[in-house]
């Protein structure tokens, strides 16, 4: 049965990542790999589960949400998937714990890291991992070719957190915006997310565990029981 845990907005997400640094010193890089595993195995369930030779094109951004992409690439890469991890913007735009997730998948060979490499035209899945929670306003830049060019491929979609391009407190598309077949977004559910404008962009809504302890939520006046008590993954309704 789906799940109906709360949602946040994107202010209170940020307090969220802020608070478990600043208050639990979960860092930034221990986030990141829970959020870039569940996407891997998440990607694995929606190709039913025997990756050997599938192809996946992970579209990564600059920023953490990017850094995600790049978790799930290395583990996908491992698992026997051919990965083409492309980096929507230029390697010196990386952030800190992003640009050390690009080196690894750089040392291991994957394709896309160490020359231009062309994905497949027509990919198994695609992965969205291009813009996080932190959007206002429409992407810009490279960001919206390759938006359409997801689009435009007649495959399947997985974004992470929220389809890139949509706005996580209101559920407004920008333009352009991800059609995903499916959204594992993270900690808990944005509201936007579950707007109506947002269905056909968000697709089957999944919720991830990245570790936040149940004490921070009580520090921003939610109540989250152990939702993740069966599955690290839950479908939501």
């Amino acid at each position: 049965m789906a799940m109906q845990p709360p949602s946040l907005t994107t202010k209170q997400m940020a307090d969220v990542d802020r608070l478990m640094t600043e208050q639990y010193g979960i860092l930034l890089i221990q986030m990141m790999e829970n959020a870039g595993r569940a996407l891997a195995i998440q990607a694995q369930r929606m190709l039913t589960g025997d990756l050997t030779g599938q192809k996946v094109v992970i579209l990564c951004g600059a920023g953490n949400n990017g850094g995600g992409g790049m978790v799930a690439a290395r583990h996908l890469h491992n698992w026997g998937a051919r990965v083409w991890a492309l980096l929507v913007k230029e390697r010196n735009s990386l952030r800190k714990v992003p640009s050390h997730q690009w080196d690894i998948l750089r040392k291991m060979g994957v394709p896309g890291t160490k020359q231009a490499s062309n994905p497949p035209e027509q990919p198994d899945l695609i992965i969205d991992a291009i813009i996080g929670y932190g959007l206002q306003g429409n992407p810009v830049g490279a960001a919206v070719e390759w938006i359409n060019w997801g689009n435009n491929r007649e495959c399947t979609i997985l974004a992470l957190d929220t389809p890139s391009g949509l706005d996580t407190t209101s559920g407004i598309p920008g333009t352009p915006c991800i059609r995903a077949t499916a959204t594992l977004t993270l900690a808990l559910p944005k509201t936007g997310l579950r707007s109506p404008q947002a269905k056909p962009f968000v697709g089957d809504l999944y919720l991830a565990d990245i570790g936040v302890p149940a004490d921070l939520y009580r520090r921003i006046g939610l109540q989250v029981g152990a939702i993740f008590a069966k599955d690290t993954i839950i479908r939501l309704a």
